[in-house]
């Protein structure tokens, strides 16, 4: 069975792009537009890998990602956050809310795949 990747951003073109991206490695995809959705879908499917924006109306991922941890169920799951924002500070809060992971964009096709295989094999960041 393909490994499932939920992706949540609110951009319909970057979801998309994300999308093309993980489908040709190999991933089963599925999608939400804000941190509302996320929260249910990942309730209802119980994704292997959360790629997360950070940046989104109605809830932002690190609210997401800190609601997410604070469930047993979800407390090891894979997020990895995806953001523009990519100072020092930004990156810090990403991984104080609990992100396994803090990618900037825009972000290589391989970079992004190679992410995505870490965190499943549960490869520690460098």
């Amino acid at each position: 069975m393909k490994p499932s990747v939920l992706i949540v951003d609110d951009e319909p073109m970057t979801r998309n792009l994300l999308r093309l991206m993980l489908e040709r490695a190999g991933f089963a995809i599925s999608e939400a537009e804000d941190g509302l959705k996320a929260l249910l879908m990942v309730a209802e499917q119980s994704p292997d890998v959360l790629l997360l924006d950070v940046m989104m109306p109605n809830m932002d991922g690190l609210t997401v990602c800190e609601k997410l941890r604070a469930r047993p169920e979800t407390a090891v799951l894979p997020i990895i956050l995806l953001s523009a924002r990519t100072s020092p500070e930004s990156v810090k809060a990403g991984m104080e809310a609990g992100a396994t992971r803090y990618l900037g964009k825009p972000i290589s096709h391989e970079q992004l795949i190679q992410t995505v295989r870490d965190v499943l094999e549960n490869i520690p960041s460098a």
